[in-house]
């Protein structure tokens, strides 16, 4: 019996977009696969929309829709981003479905039989307002380690503590603002120190070095009671047995691998427990390193119980950057996939995405100016110019007819052939980045060869003296676009059609097509501009927030750069008397306001929203930057700035002059 690979990705949460840092896992994870299946192994990509949850149940609710309606359009819209990102799923479910349900039920029936779950009342925090216990990422407040303000409720960023929301201080109920009670609740708990000698044998062999002694600060002492229900309202899977509790979104997500399996496996007449118990089979997740203790702690100890084959590596990476920085709405860095795939094709980023990415946790940056330079200089310049000046030049002059290979030509492509192996193992070790540069090295050859055989001069009195080295170029670019596929597979399809193939498997590499006829050369792929990266920036502009306002608070920032007494005079500061101010519907932060500056009135979209309600503002005084450029975002065009001070969310003051100042009246 051969192998079996199931290669899964995270489920993406159906109350989101996909955008480009979701695609960093989602790409390399095709990468990987599309290569094991090239060289022939048994191999499967699975993946479903995660749609359960507190969440998806309060958007459903807010779009006055049932949330069956709503998971539907997501998974829709996520098909559709992934189909044109050439990810191939072999199968793409979700975890709201029937035979996850039956899973779960499955699965928890022997949790519970094997003595490995038991009740236990807690107190948790409950919205009076909203009638629902609060999940933690619902409850915002001060941290009770290091009083770090704008927190939410599971752990601190400012001082990385974890705590239960009703330890924090001031908290409040992120969806109405109330302030939360402690209410006892009785919930199921899944024993996980009844695991522990398993997970610490199982780690070390199954997870990144870094990862599994991360995840091993743990194990100084017993691993605490996992809890695994939520009370309704809840959109999910009752607990079979214990009446008003529902599975927690972290026991039914990961049972998504397991399920859609299982549909694909019923489809295409497989045994199930082929690929869930067999010995034969490897199970191998891609996931990003903030979900690491699900995949490596909750995740195996469940399979552990249930009879089923553990994972036999968890792959982990880490986030996107965008030009050094955090993703940023405001700076239109956060980019959804479908507003890329508007604007730019979709081979570039996979091209990209590929030369940066290797096998350790440390985050990617996407550097708009590099993505350019990089695609243009490397996979246009040196690899794609390969195909389109020795292509056309054989169909012009030498009936598209390849010729033979001998001495240092026929070296030159054997050595390139070799590097298969190396290249190989890149892919498979998932340092993709070496293995561009493996791709990127063989076409280097190519073009000097090219540089120094000049055959475009001797085509012109000796066409036959030119075969030779332009069989000995577009054998080096076929060598490289078949190293390429699993990166760029609409590319190889391309290629394939040029050279008159049938699909590449990896072993074509090692072909020689002496003689071989060429089809007529078509377009490949063209330059990038950069003006059609702003246009993905410039759409992906939200809305304006004030500073600290959207990476969440500061206690204190450091100061900026000196600046001189020059440079602080070009700012232009009046009063400005705010006569009209109103709420942007679908802009989370955002204030339409109307400012009379006393020589005129000006439109300012302001992040305040959640600090002050519209009524509250009109006839108040503050201060504008008068002078600031105008600047376009999605809502409108903001006219200036009003000044503000504060971590960001509520807390969130405006400079305001005192009474007497006048509209128009200069800061000084």
């Amino acid at each position: 019996m051969s192998q079996r690979l199931l290669v899964t990705s995270a489920l993406p949460y159906a109350n989101g977009d996909i955008h480009l840092g979701h695609l960093v896992e989602y790409l390399q994870t095709d990468f990987w696969v599309r290569f094991q299946k090239m060289r022939g192994e048994r191999c499967i990509y699975i993946c479903a929309d995660d749609t359960h949850g507190t969440p998806v149940m309060i958007r459903a609710r807010k779009e006055g829709i049932d949330p069956e309606e709503l998971i539907a359009r997501s998974r829709e819209a996520h098909l559709k981003d992934f189909e044109d990102f050439q990810i191939e799923f072999d199968r793409y479910g979700s975890t709201h479905s029937e035979k996850n349900r039956e899973l779960c039920g499955e699965i928890f029936h022997k949790m519970e039989d094997r003595g490995h779950v038991h009740e236990k009342v807690i107190s948790q925090a409950y919205c009076e307002k909203c009638t629902m216990f609060l999940p933690d990422r619902f409850v915002k407040g001060t941290c009770p380690k290091c009083s770090a303000t704008d927190q939410y409720g599971d752990s601190c960023d400012a001082c990385g503590a974890t705590y239960s929301p009703v330890e924090m201080k001031d908290a409040t109920c992120v969806e109405c603002g109330e302030q939360p009670v402690k209410k006892d609740s009785k919930h199921v708990f899944f024993k996980l120190n009844d695991f522990k000698s398993f997970l610490e044998e199982w780690l070390p062999e199954h997870t990144p070095k870094e990862v599994a002694n991360k995840v091993k600060e743990w194990f100084g002492e017993d691993l605490r009671d996992w809890d695994i229900s939520r009370e309704a309202p809840y959109f999910g899977f009752s607990i079979p047995g214990h009446e008003g509790q529902y599975f927690y979104v972290w026991v039914d997500a990961p049972m998504g691998y397991l399920s859609t399996t299982k549909a694909w496996c019923e489809e295409h007449g497989e045994a199930f427990d082929d690929w869930s118990r067999s010995a034969d089979t490897r199970m191998v997740h891609f996931i990003g390193k903030d979900i690491v203790y699900f995949h490596t702690l909750f995740w195996p100890a469940m399979l552990k119980c249930a009879g089923l084959n553990t994972p036999d590596q968890v792959y982990v990476h880490g986030f996107l950057t965008v030009n050094g920085e955090k993703m940023s709405k405001s700076k239109g860095t956060f980019i959804k996939a479908r507003t890329f795939l508007d604007h730019v094709d979709p081979t570039y980023l996979r091209y990209y995405y590929a030369s940066k990415l290797n096998s350790n946790l440390s985050d990617v940056d996407l550097s708009m100016e590099d993505l350019v330079q990089r695609v243009n200089s490397e996979l246009i310049n040196k690899i794609t110019n390969l195909a389109s000046r020795g292509a056309q030049m054989l169909g012009k002059k030498l009936d598209g007819k390849l010729g033979s290979l001998e001495g240092s030509n026929l070296e030159l492509v054997k050595s390139a052939m070799e590097k298969g192996k190396l290249v190989s193992e890149h892919y498979e070790n998932r340092d993709f980045n070496r293995a561009i540069q493996e791709i990127r090295s063989i076409s280097e050859e190519g073009n000097r060869l090219f540089e120094e055989e000049k055959p475009w001069v001797k085509i012109k009195d000796d066409s036959e003296g030119a075969r030779p080295v332009l069989t000995t170029v577009l054998h080096l670019f076929r060598i490289c676009a078949i190293y390429l596929k699993p990166v760029l597979p609409e590319y190889a399809a391309r290629v394939e059609r040029l050279f008159n193939e049938p699909p590449y498997s990896w072993a074509d590499s090692e072909k020689l097509l002496e003689g071989h006829e060429l089809a007529s050369f078509e377009h490949l792929l063209g330059r990038l501009e950069m003006d059609s990266l702003q246009k993905v920036v410039d759409a992906s502009v939200e809305e304006e927030v004030p500073a600290g306002g959207e990476d969440g608070p500061v206690d204190y920032e450091p100061l900026a750069e000196e600046i001189s007494f020059d440079e602080l005079a070009k700012s232009d500061l009046r009063v400005g008397k705010i006569i009209s101010a109103e709420d942007i519907p679908k802009a989370g932060k955002l204030l339409r306001l109307k400012v009379d500056l006393g020589f005129e009135t000006r439109e300012i979209l302001a992040g305040i929203k959640a600090a002050y309600r519209p009524e509250d503002l009109v006839g108040r005084l503050t201060l504008v930057v008068a002078n600031l450029k105008p600047r376009k975002m999605k809502f409108g065009v903001s006219e200036g700035m009003v000044m503000a001070a504060g971590p960001g969310g509520e807390e969130i003051f405006l400079f305001s002059p005192d009474e007497g100042a006048k509209p128009g009246q200069r800061a000084l």
